[in-house]
C-alpha cells in the first residue's frame, strides 16, 4: 500500500464504532416509531443490533446482498436472501428502518430502496456517491477513503503518514 492510499485509510475501533452507532441512534430517535429494522448484511448486522437496543426495536430482519468484485471495482449485485414479505407488509416499507455500516457507491442501497421505497435508510458512514440514498448518517468520508471496520482489523503497528517523523 503506497503512502497516498494509506493516507486515505479510515480505521475504526470497536469503541469508536459503538459511539458512532449510538450517535446514529440519537439522530433516529425523533424520526418516528420503527416497527422493524432491516440490516443489510453483512456490514449492517452489528449497527442494527446496537440501534435496535437503543431504540427498543425487537424485530430485526436481514437482506443479504453480495457484490462480486476484485476489491478495485464493485461488480454485479446478487440478492442472496430477500426481505421476508411479512416484514415488508403492504405499505412499501413504511415504519421500517434500513441499517448499513457504509453507503459507498450506492449500488446496494438502490437495490434495497427499490424493495422498501417508503423505509428510512440510515448508515453509520457514507461516501459522496451514495450519500443521497441515505436519509440519516453520522459521518461522511471522501470517495477515495477506505473504511476499515473493527471486524477487519487486528492490533499491529501503523506507520506514520509522514515519512519525516522517524528519529
Amino acid at each position: 500500500m503506497d503512502n497516498q492510499q494509506q493516507s486515505k485509510a479510515f480505521p475504526v475501533s470497536w469503541d469508536q464504532f459503538h459511539r458512532d452507532c449510538r450517535a446514529l441512534s440519537w439522530r433516529l430517535a425523533d424520526k418516528g416509531e420503527f416497527t422493524a429494522i432491516v440490516a443489510i448484511t453483512r456490514g449492517g448486522l452489528v449497527p442494527a443490533g446496537i440501534i435496535a437496543r437503543e431504540l427498543g426495536v425487537r424485530t430485526i430482519e436481514t437482506v443479504c446482498i453480495a457484490s462480486y468484485h476484485d476489491y478495485d471495482d464493485q461488480g454485479e449485485l446478487k440478492v442472496i436472501k430477500p426481505i421476508d414479505p411479512k416484514v415488508v407488509g403492504s405499505e412499501g416499507g413504511e415504519g421500517i428502518l434500513i441499517i448499513d455500516d457504509l453507503v459507498d457507491t450506492g449500488k446496494t442501497a438502490r437495490v434495497v430502496r427499490e424493495m422498501l421505497p417508503k423505509a428510512h435508510f440510515a448508515s453509520v458512514y457514507a461516501k459522496p456517491m451514495g450519500r443521497d440514498l441515505a436519509d440519516t448518517i453520522v459521518t461522511e468520508v471522501s470517495q477515495d477513503t477506505w473504511v476499515y471496520f473493527p471486524w477487519d482489523l487486528s492490533m499491529q503497528f501503523q506507520p506514520p503518514i509522514s515519512k519525516d517523523t522517524a528519529g
